[in-house]
């Protein structure tokens, strides 16, 4: 009687596994509580969990691949059409007079620019994701460079209406950081204000020290980002729908490249927003003491 009991459970598991084989991974052998042939299908069940998992990532990646080369298409198609349009207008001379031309030539330029950075873009995201990209770290001053930031936008600040402020408690804030990496994402934190959040007129910065860490806040007081983009503006090609038009939308990679920088800086980043204010935080690592000078 109990080589006939093993003889039909062979038979469950052989049915089982073969149902399994053609396609069917949501599916699980029967596991008898005893004995090697249920550790076989504890086994087997376990295989085929990870296979499962295995062909999802696979998909997802897939998946993945195929919205980023839509999306990279999309978004360099636009400004390259513009372009193309308003040369083609020039180099077959249809344009009235030299004040009509010179009114197409900005255009097409702007255009190019926008093209060139979404291209750089592209590039240094996909740097970052293949690891490809290095650290040159000094100990710098916080403070002192987004003041710097402040000063060299002055003029963009100004065009936009807006006004930007600084605050800090201590005159130090040093971290060890790439000055190129960091200033790239607060001037993308600025610029972002600017694009936004110029209805509110202006931006604050306010920079300070928490539990070992070094705290930079970006806030801007225009439009609240909803709560259920919030979570989502850190990934890739994710924009708020007020900022889809091709008039002020970014390439979508602007919030990416900047978490990826503070994350290969051993820090963090987070957003919140609410009707009166959106902030963005960035922590990172407090550079350590220098030991005092025996000149």
């Amino acid at each position: 009687a109990f080589f006939w009991r093993d003889f039909k459970y062979v038979g469950s598991l052989y049915g089982s596994i073969a149902h399994i084989a053609d396609g069917h991974f949501d599916d699980k052998v029967p596991v008898r509580q005893r004995g090697e042939w249920g550790q076989i299908a504890v086994q087997t069940n376990r295989l085929v969990d990870r296979l499962k998992r295995s062909l999802d990532e696979e998909r997802k990646a897939e998946q993945t691949k195929n919205e980023l080369v839509t999306n990279v298409s999309h978004d360099l198609r636009t400004p390259l059409t513009s372009i193309i349009g308003y040369l083609g207008l020039i180099e077959q001379d249809r344009y009235r007079d030299e004040v009509e031309l010179r009114h197409y030539v900005p255009i097409a330029y702007d255009k190019s620019q926008r093209l060139h950075l979404l291209i750089n873009d592209l590039f240094e995201y996909t740097r970052m994701r293949h690891g490809t990209i290095s650290l040159h770290a000094v100990r710098l001053n916080l403070v002192e460079m987004i003041a710097q930031l402040l000063v060299h936008h002055r003029i963009s600040l100004e065009e936009a209406g807006m006004e930007g402020y600084l605050e800090a408690k201590e005159p130090d804030v040093f971290v060890m950081g790439d000055p190129v990496k960091l200033v790239r994402v607060f001037e993308n934190l600025l610029t972002n204000a600017i694009t936004y959040g110029k209805d509110g007129r202006r931006i604050d910065f306010a920079v300070h020290k928490e539990d070992g860490m070094a705290i930079a806040e970006a806030t801007n007081y225009g439009e609240p980002i909803p709560s259920t983009d919030l979570p989502h503006i850190f990934d890739r090609f994710y924009r708020v729908d007020k900022s889809r038009s091709e008039n002020n939308g970014g390439s979508g990679l602007g919030l990416a490249i900047v978490k990826s920088l503070v994350e290969l800086h051993g820090g963090r980043i987070e957003a919140e927003s609410d009707s009166y204010r959106t902030t963005f935080r960035v922590r990172l690592p407090l550079a350590e003491d220098r030991p005092p000078s025996n000149a």
